[in-house]
């Protein structure tokens, strides 16, 4: 197990000397007061340091600050599909990735609130490289996808990433969430990448590869946000991609992307769990004895459920008529939403930069475009 020291969270026997060493931190301090706002620091810190498991401190401390930012930055989080999951089951969840933190977060909050078994989660090294991000990382269960790495490097980073997700959904029965892609989608166009596919398939032990995706249980998650509370914040990266520019992060970005994620407004959330991926493999088996015709079909099945899937918003709609001309969903916003919509597209973008008003529009406006190829939107 020592080989997945670099990558793993803690474990228990681990939680509460990790704990001792952050619960003084200023980070500590505030994320605390954000969530027990009348409550004196000396009665969580105690409580902190009886803490000694990950359940424990996911449960009583990750789970109430949730609490906080939903009824803080959100009209609340609606939740459908939970009822397929069962309990004391690990699942492989590969969901669409819109927010760094909470879409995690609010998964784990949901598998919680059914009493089913909540996840591994995976995370870029590069968003927990200030210590204490990285420490808080490790105490809610993260491993992490390690970033800038030489071919061979990502060769070898890979294999021992899909080892040890193997090792916790068979072995240890720990669900695992991942998303669909490396990094967050930035023009609302979610879409797996055969790459993840691929890495997941190098931890097989199986003949047949299909047979390791059925024993895995995959199950394809769906996420959506009314409003994108990091929406302006991805559109550099989307001005740089349209002018065919390279993109380069500045020094504290993720950092602050991630900030605003959790306290930025986003009205309703919605999160869908799709159907267990039973029937798709066994077809996808019989149909190809390619490898990589497998798994571009597995990549083409998660992503049929996820976008079918996907709960849309009259935000989504208002931007789709905007883009296209079009009243042909206006009996899906009222004038008010709409007008609030615009206003937020005003103060965020610059008027007199049409790429960027496009960009932003797009953003929206795609998971109506993509959810039309399977369903009649209306």
């Amino acid at each position: 197990m020592q080989r997945f020291d670099a990558i793993r969270p803690y474990y228990d026997a681990e939680i509460n000397e990790s704990i001792q060493k952050v619960v003084n931190h200023p980070m500590m301090k505030a994320l605390m007061n954000f969530t027990f706002p009348d409550v004196e620091d000396a009665v969580w810190k105690e409580q902190l340091r009886k803490t000694h498991s990950i359940r424990d401190f996911q449960c009583n401390f990750i789970y109430e600050s949730l609490q906080q930012v939903l009824r803080n930055t959100s009209d609340g989080l609606s939740t459908s599909g939970f009822e397929k999951l069962e309990k004391n089951t690990s699942y492989l969840f590969i969901s669409n990735h819109r927010d760094i933190i909470l879409d995690t977060s609010l998964l784990n909050a949901a598998l919680f609130d059914h009493g089913l078994v909540m996840t591994a989660s995976a995370i870029g090294d590069n968003l927990v490289k200030k210590q204490f991000l990285y420490v808080l990382s490790k105490l809610n269960r993260n491993f992490l996808v390690q970033r800038g790495l030489s071919p061979r490097e990502m060769l070898q980073s890979s294999k021992l990433m899909s080892e040890y997700i193997g090792q916790l959904l068979l072995r240890e029965n720990r669900s695992v969430w991942i998303a669909q892609r490396e990094g967050r989608t930035k023009d609302g166009n979610d879409a797996t990448q055969t790459g993840v596919i691929k890495m997941l398939a190098m931890g097989s032990d199986e003949e047949r590869l299909m047979d390791y995706f059925k024993k895995v249980k995959i199950v394809p998650v769906s996420i959506s946000y009314e409003y994108d509370p990091t929406d302006a914040l991805k559109m550099p990266q989307l001005m740089a991609i349209a002018n065919n520019e390279k993109y380069i992060k500045e020094k504290n970005e993720d950092f602050m992307t991630l900030l605003s994620g959790i306290m930025g407004q986003k009205k309703r959330i919605h999160i869908h769990i799709g159907d267990i991926l039973d029937k798709e493999i066994d077809n996808i088996q019989s149909e190809f004895d390619n490898s990589n015709k497998q798994i571009q079909a597995l990549t083409q099945a998660i992503d049929d459920s996820i976008l079918s899937s996907y709960k849309l918003w009259p935000t989504n709609y208002i931007a789709y008529d905007i883009l296209n001309k079009t009243e042909a969903h206006k009996h899906l916003y009222t004038e008010n939403e709409k007008s609030l919509f615009e206003r937020r597209l005003e103060m965020k973008i610059d008027g007199n930069n049409p790429v960027a008003v496009e960009g932003f529009l797009n953003m929206y406006a795609n998971p109506v475009v993509n959810k039309l190829k399977y369903t009649d939107a209306n």
